[in-house]
């Protein structure tokens, strides 16, 4: 009986000391479309998030505590985001990686402010995210004011007399990047013959593909995400168009040529130059690969976003929010995708779009720096 005891005291104590150093880990998230339309990039996400903690714990975690991961989806929905949002600050959790969407993004950040969550969003490129004073937001990636700002110097010395269509989802990412394109072509002497919207999530683009062919549409930029983006290149092509399609960051994952299948061919997108071929990624893409994944899209600059907040944090000797974003503000990081600084507003100060595009056997290559 008495053997029976110890065994039992034993047990809960072993039981006590795992649960101790459990609740003594630093939980972190990651938040975006791990469901939806958008799930592939919520997958090139959950890739890079996963695979920076396990690599940041390795090398002894966080100020002497280890990194667990919390996954959320928003499905790039704002009320799943802001519910999320809530969520997360409600769990005491210092730092989210997120969101995909800007239209998630933005409306989560409120929700994080007020809940002391510091948030880095890998991929949203509104520039109303960090336009609102808000102490705790931050990205790894560039701006729609850029990125439009590229396309519309490609087009415009590319397609220089030439009929331009401009096409927007009426998304806060998809409008947003459309008009900060249209407002640069204008700006450089062009005017489009067409603009026009149309919801996310449609699946019939007969209508505007017939305007597209009726007004000889040489070049159509689309301001929305990878699907509606490839139903309107085949629906173009199936009406017997020529015309090119150029978009965003969107394009970045090899789901858009899943849907167009080789009619992708000539496909135009704007990107960061592809942190994959960066010296200082070399080591991570092979761990990726050797897992079988391809780091593409914004698998690293999630990866990223994990890094330089696991260093500030480190500076910092705490995770603390307000103090680690004061850190990540006042200092340089060193990162997968290269080094990072941040002006007051939580901007990158490295800024670099390039132009890319699509081959016939569903992969893109760089064809154009910026500007050019």
């Amino acid at each position: 009986m008495k053997s029976l005891k110890l065994i039992g005291l034993a047990f809960g104590a072993s039981i006590a000391l795992s649960s101790a150093a459990f609740a003594q880990d630093v939980t972190v998230a990651v938040a975006g479309p791990m469901t939806g339309g958008e799930s592939a990039f919520g997958r090139q996400m959950k890739n890079g998030a996963e695979m920076a903690v396990t690599d940041i714990n390795a090398a002894g975690g966080v100020n002497g505590k280890k990194l667990a991961l919390s996954i959320e989806d928003d499905a790039c929905d704002p009320k799943q985001a802001r519910s999320i949002a809530e969520k997360i600050a409600g769990a005491k959790i210092p730092f989210v990686a997120g969101h995909y969407c800007s239209s998630s993004s933005i409306p989560a950040s409120e929700a994080y402010a007020d809940g002391n969550v510091l948030q880095i969003t890998p991929a949203s490129t509104n520039p109303l995210f960090t336009e609102r004073k808000l102490w705790n937001v931050a990205r790894v990636c560039g701006r729609d004011d850029q990125q439009g700002l590229i396309a519309a110097q490609y087009i415009a010395k590319n397609f220089k007399g030439k009929n331009i269509a401009i096409l927007n989802d009426k998304t806060t990412y998809g409008k947003g990047l459309a008009d900060e394109t249209k407002k640069a072509l204008n700006k450089a002497g062009i005017t489009e013959k067409m603009y026009e919207s149309y919801n996310k999530g449609d699946k019939d683009f007969n209508a505007i593909v017939s305007r597209l062919k009726r007004d000889n549409i040489d070049l159509v930029y689309v301001g929305g995400y990878h699907q509606e983006s490839g139903l309107i290149l085949r629906q173009m092509r199936d009406q017997g168009l020529k015309t090119v399609l150029m978009a965003g960051d969107a394009l970045a994952d090899k789901e858009y040529a899943s849907i167009t299948g080789p009619a992708g061919e000539g496909t135009l997108f704007t990107f960061g130059p592809d942190p994959r071929n960066k010296p200082t990624a070399k080591k991570i893409v092979e761990a990726f690969k050797a897992k079988g994944i391809d780091p593409e899209g914004y698998t690293l600059y999630t990866y990223a976003a994990m890094q330089v907040w696991s260093q500030a944090a480190k500076k910092a000797g705490t995770t603390d929010a307000k103090k680690v974003m004061a850190a990540m503000k006042a200092g340089k990081w060193d990162t997968v995708i290269g080094p990072i600084e941040y002006d007051a507003k939580g901007d990158i100060k490295q800024i670099d779009y390039v132009v890319y595009k699509w081959d016939s056997k569903g992969g893109y290559a760089e064809i154009a720096g910026g500007g050019t």
